[in-house]
Order: C-alpha cells, then sequence, then structure tokens
C-alpha cells in the first residue's frame, strides 16, 4: 500500500547536458499532474506526463525539470547592436533639446533595457526525450519508495483502527440477545405499574415481543461489518492501488452502523455504536492518504 504524499529526484545526462527531475505528491482524489518544463523540452510534456500517470493512480504530482549545460558555454552574453545606436542617438537628442548631460557610459548601456541577454546553448528536444525519461523514471522509483513507506505506516494505524471496530461488533453481538428479554422486563414492569396483571404467555405480550426482537434485530448488520472487515484487510495486503475501494468500505461501514444504531434500541449498544463510528471516521480520514 502507498500514500499520496512524498517525494523523489532523479538525475540523467545527455551529452553535455544535464537533467534533473523532481517529483513531489500531496492528497488529491483524482490523478492530477502538474508538469513544469524549460521551454526547450516544452514539446516532450506528453511523454512525461503519461510516464507518471502510468505509475500514479491518484494524487496531486508536481513534476519540476532543470536543465543545465555542463561544458564550458552553457550559455553567452549577446548584444543588440543596433538597439545601443538608438540609444546613443536618443541621447544626442537629449543634449540637442536642451542643457542635458548626454554623455553615455558602459554601466548606463548594462541597466539599458533590451541590449544585453544571456542566450542559453541550443539543444533539440528529441535529442534529450530518452535522458529525460530516465531521469523521471529515477524520480518516480524514489517517489515510490517514500509513499511505500509512509503506506506502511497507515496501514499499521488502519489495522489498529478496523481491530477496534471489530471489538465493538464482537461486543454487540453478545449484547443483541438481551435486548428483547431486556424489553419484555420493562414491557411487564410499565403494566404492573399501571396496575395490569397480565400472563407473560398472554398472545398478545408475546406478539408485542417478537414485533420488538424482529425491529431490533441486527445480525444482518452485523454479518455485513463482519464481511466489510475482512475485506479491508484484504486491501490492505494488495499491492494495487487501493484507496478508492477502501473510500466505497468507509461508506459501506458507516451504513450499517447507522442502520444498527437506529434498530438497536439499548444504550450499552448504542455507545459501542459511537466508538466505532469514531474509529470509522479516523479510518476514513486515513484512506484519503491512500493511493
Amino acid at each position: 500500500m502507498r500514500s499520496m504524499t512524498g517525494f523523489g529526484r532523479g538525475e540523467a545526462t545527455v551529452d553535455q547536458w544535464k537533467l534533473e527531475v523532481e517529483l513531489s505528491g500531496v492528497n488529491r482524489k483524482q490523478i492530477d499532474v502538474s508538469v513544469n518544463l524549460p521551454s526547450a523540452l516544452s514539446e516532450l510534456e506528453g511523454d512525461v506526463r503519461k510516464r507518471v500517470t502510468g505509475e500514479i493512480s491518484r494524487g496531486r504530482i508536481s513534476v519540476r525539470v532543470n536543465l543545465e549545460h555542463t561544458g564550458n558555454r552553457s550559455a553567452e552574453l549577446a548584444f543588440d547592436k543596433d538597439l545601443a545606436r538608438q540609444y546613443i542617438e536618443a541621447a544626442g537628442i537629449f543634449s540637442e533639446l536642451g542643457d542635458i548631460e548626454s554623455r553615455l557610459t558602459a554601466a548606463d548601456l548594462f541597466r539599458a533595457p533590451g541590449l544585453f541577454r544571456l542566450e542559453d546553448a541550443e539543444v533539440e528536444a528529441g535529442d534529450l526525450r530518452e535522458g529525460l525519461l530516465e531521469a523521471v523514471e529515477n524520480a518516480l522509483t524514489r517517489l515510490g519508495e517514500m509513499q511505500q513507506q509512509e503506506g506502511e505506516h497507515l496501514r499499521e494505524d488502519l489495522i489498529e483502527r478496523l481491530n477496534a471496530i471489530e471489538g465493538e461488533s464482537n461486543r454487540i453481538r453478545q449484547k443483541a440477545p438481551e435486548v428483547p428479554e431486556t424489553y419484555r422486563e420493562n414491557l411487564m414492569k410499565r403494566l404492573r405499574d399501571k396496575g395490569l396483571e397480565i400472563d407473560l404467555n398472554d398472545d398478545r405480550v408475546l406478539k408485542e415481543i417478537g414485533l420488538f426482537a424482529d425491529r431490533c434485530d441486527i445480525s444482518e448488520e452485523l454479518t455485513r461489518i463482519d464481511s466489510h472487515l475482512a475485506q479491508f484487510r484484504s486491501y490492505l495486503e494488495s499491492d494495487e492501488p487501493v484507496g478508492r475501494p477502501l473510500d466505497f468500505l468507509c461508506q459501506e461501514f458507516n451504513r450499517e452502523l447507522n442502520t444498527i444504531g437506529s434498530k438497536a434500541n439499548d444504550a450499552e449498544i448504542a455507545q459501542g455504536i459511537v466508538r466505532s463510528k469514531t474509529e470509522l471516521e479516523k479510518i476514513r480520514e486515513q484512506v484519503q492518504n491512500v493511493q
């Protein structure tokens, strides 16, 4: 099991070009990949995106690529002579219009916008495609290792909380058969308090108790909870992405707990349901971190 959060860095070198790729992942219900490439490699965005989405099932992944020339000429200074001549001519015009100092220094020209620029060494994106994908692969490996490690911590926490819900379910199962008997005793007490003496074998009493026992029967819900627990644990042992099915199981858990809470009509069972739903809410929060 893997989490959605993590970081990975990968490198590759092609000729005199060094490629560095950084991947960072955060939580998101669906897959969302943001790619930040140098302009020289912009045409390779589709290749990078395809490779990342082939490995990541959900979460927001930010991809940042840095391209560096490792040779003697990584960039050179370009000088626009025509534009410089226009600056000098403009200074002369100002001098003719009035008493304005027109002498220009080299420092003045270096501050002039657009006069100087750094030109990167030329590169063909296609020549770096394999190297870029190699760096992406290395970064995905590191990211996967971190996500796997975080996923193990998540698994341990989820198992602990599943065990807590199972314990509550077992206590509820033991308590459930006592509920109709408690109801029968309370019913007879109320009748006696009203001054009504009715035989325990009276058909009306037996019918009322039978209807109540049917209404508060939670055996089906408890069976489904057992099934959900088994399925949840099975997903936790899977190497496949399980975030979405676990999220669905949390909804099913919640539905069964709500049904038991509405049918049981018993304070002790109700307390067990509250404790179970508290654990389930923590499970639901953790599942949002699972890929």
